[in-house]
């Protein structure tokens, strides 16, 4: 077709695109177009546009061919006045009429001519019946009322590309894990070197550091601070009163001449206590109900700086059957002790801070935004990006991990435990908790050392925080003019209402009456859908494809006495290796690295029309570019080095 002479269409001749789409055979053996040539059009209107409020679009079927959807990126319009930005960004099917907007920023209340305003209007009424809110627990964040994937709308679905990658990368594990007679055996795993056998191709150099030295008692203390969850230890300023340590069990692992009063004013005693599994149940597992201890680990900051644990009660209530655990017991017992403490920090990590603290609150903020922004609000235009693939991964979440049938219903807690730990989890959470500087100072942690979640961290929050401020002094001058949007009311009503369940308790606004409130709550929202969700999702190949050093499963009792652990012990509580294969290839799903990717600060779609904007996301890109090449340049030096934060790193929104 290139260069093919084409007829005459009124005036202008017609043109036939050589066109070039490559194609991909996927896993299910369909051939599926994995990269086709975009093409630019120009249209030559014969007179005067006049002042443009609207543009449709309409797609028409071509001749015979079978219906295909087209992906409109954006419309430019050029007049004397200069160009006008229309973006599109959405897939348009045969027969479906597209209204679009000049890409010009408004706010509802600048809108004057009447024909805006009614199409406004209408359009955020459509968005109102077309994502729903749905309660499935009365204690729980709603969330979207869509139940499959293939019921969403086309502008929240993966792209091809993403489902072919995820289903190529589940079936390529599921291929080398049935070759080795992996998947459902339920045969106990001989020794501890054969868990090094699952994956051979996968391997990273963190997850070869940790099967090394999953049992060092330092590299212990390290995840706590840098590992797949680095949120819940805090400084212990005393000890609890269920927590009886005494300090003749700890005085050998101290600073000669220490006592734990001493290093506990010094503030050099850090806690993690896993009450939140306190009674919580579990599912069965054969004839017998498995057990999930709510253990307490204390750690102490010794001279090296190293966080080293020094003591472990499997329960809250302290008895003679729940017995403190030492450094200085048989190597099976302390082992086994911290074992029990890592699967219940990773289910901790999986269904609170992870699943409910990054992908349900991304969906709050997702759903409130689809049904009051106009995709002309300026908010609409700095959240979207950072809201793309949110609903379909959780649509898919919500099947195959937390559902009935989902991978968690194989964990210790099963899905009713599950579902406990998540309502006990939502019950904590608040405004403060999501606020980085705020819960770093409420866990007391602003000055531990080699906390580099925290470091960066912090650095990541204020590079958003002046992005965000900027945006906001830019589209919004006064207070006032927060005070009038109405379409950002209705946003913060509906996460204060449907996402908190209208708690006032839990600190999250209801309204907003002033520029600096709405910054911090943006920061929090972009921090929260980029940084946080890569600082937990990223590193659970690495720390957890060992199954031992972060179980989901453990098949049983924790001990209630000394001395009677042996190594056949901890391979009698393991997960089996059917057990052990199916959450170690759920974990390699979600931290794999997908072609689709948007890098944090990346906005492939052009939204905002004018300079200003622009100027400020340039600025946004080069403080993040200044941040890798710090990280870089300090990773050097780790022995274990911590990337989850480095921008080069962090989605630009949940999509796994």
């Amino acid at each position: 077709m290139d260069k093919i002479p084409t007829r005459m269409y009124g005036e202008e001749p017609l043109q036939m695109p050589a066109s070039m789409c490559l194609l991909y055979l996927n896993p299910e053996n369909k051939l599926m177009p994995f990269a086709i040539q975009t093409r630019t059009y120009t249209i030559k209107p014969k007179s005067s546009l006049g002042n443009l409020l609207l543009l449709q679009l309409e797609k028409d079927p071509f001749l015979f061919l079978p219906e295909n959807q087209w992906f409109c990126s954006k419309i430019v319009v050029t007049a004397p006045e200069g160009e006008l930005l229309f973006p599109c960004y959405r897939w348009i099917s045969r027969g479906e009429l597209v209204e679009l907007r000049g890409g010009r920023a408004k706010k509802s209340f600048e809108d004057v001519h009447p024909m805006l305003i009614k199409h406004r209007e209408k359009d955020i009424m459509m968005r109102k019946n077309l994502y729903k809110w749905e309660i499935t627990d009365e204690k729980i964040p709603h969330h979207l009322h869509y139940k499959h994937v293939s019921e969403l709308p086309a502008e929240v679905q993966f792209s091809m590309t993403r489902e072919d990658e995820i289903e190529y990368t589940k079936k390529m594990a599921g291929i080398e894990l049935k070759f080795k007679g992996m998947v459902g055996s339920t045969e106990q795993w001989e020794k501890i070197e054969d868990m090094n056998d699952i994956f051979c191709f996968q391997k990273t150099t963190i997850s070869e550091y940790v099967a090394e030295h999953w049992k060092d008692d330092d590299f212990f203390g390290y995840q706590f601070l840098n590992g797949t969850n680095p949120t819940v230890i805090k400084k212990c300023s005393k000890l609890p009163s269920n927590f009886p340590v005494t300090d003749e069990m700890v005085e050998p692992f101290l600073a000669a001449g220490c006592s734990l009063k001493k290093e506990i004013k010094k503030g050099n005693i850090f806690i993690c206590d896993n009450k939140i599994m306190d009674k919580i149940p579990t599912r069965m597992y054969g004839e017998e109900p498995l057990q999930m201890p709510a253990s307490m680990c204390l750690f102490y900051l010794n001279p090296e700086n190293k966080l080293m644990p020094i003591a472990i009660q499997l329960n809250q209530q302290p008895s003679e059957q729940n017995p403190i655990f030492l450094p200085s017991d048989s190597e099976p017992d302390w082992l086994l002790a911290k074992i029990f403490v890592r699967s219940a920090h990773a289910l901790e990590f999986e269904s609170v801070d992870h699943l409910l603290g990054t992908h349900f609150m991304a969906e709050i903020f997702t759903v409130a935004a689809l049904r009051n922004f106009h995709p002309v609000h300026p908010l609409y235009k700095l959240l979207i990006p950072h809201f793309e693939y949110t609903l379909h991964i959780n649509t898919l979440s919500r099947i195959i991990l937390f559902g009935p049938e989902g991978i968690l219903n194989t964990s210790t807690l099963g899905y009713e435990g599950t579902k406990e730990l998540v309502r006990r989890g939502f019950a904590q959470i608040t405004y403060s908790s999501l606020c980085l500087p705020d819960n770093i100072a409420a866990r007391g942690l602003e000055s531990i050392p080699n906390y580099y979640y925290r470091d960066d961290g912090l650095k990541l929050w204020n590079i958003i925080n002046s992005y965000v401020k900027k945006m906001m002094e830019h589209f919004y001058p006064s207070d006032a003019d927060v005070s009038k949007d109405a379409e950002l009311q209705g946003w913060i009503q509906e996460v204060f209402t449907h996402g908190f369940l209208g708690n006032k308790h839990s600190g999250i606004p209801s309204d907003f009456t002033n520029v600096k409130d709405l910054v911090k709550f943006l920061t929090m929202v972009i921090f929260t859908v980029t940084a946080q969700h890569a600082a937990l999702n990223n590193g659970q190949f690495d720390y957890l494809a060992w199954v031992l050093n972060g179980a989901l499963l453990l098949r049983k009792p924790p001990p209630t006495t000394k001395g009677q652990s042996s190594l056949e012990t901890i391979l009698e509580t393991a997960p089996n290796i059917g057990e052990t294969v199916k959450f170690a290839t759920l974990i390699l799903i979600l931290s794999e690295k997908y072609s689709d990717m948007v890098l944090l600060g990346a906005y492939p779609d052009e939204r905002f029309d004018g300079p200003e904007p622009k100027q400020i996301i340039q600025e946004f890109q080069a403080e993040l570019s200044c941040l890798s090449e710090a990280i870089q340049t300090r990773n050097a030096e780790l022995e274990i080095p911590y990337t989850y934060l480095n921008p080069t790193q962090i989605e630009n929104s949940i999509t796994i």
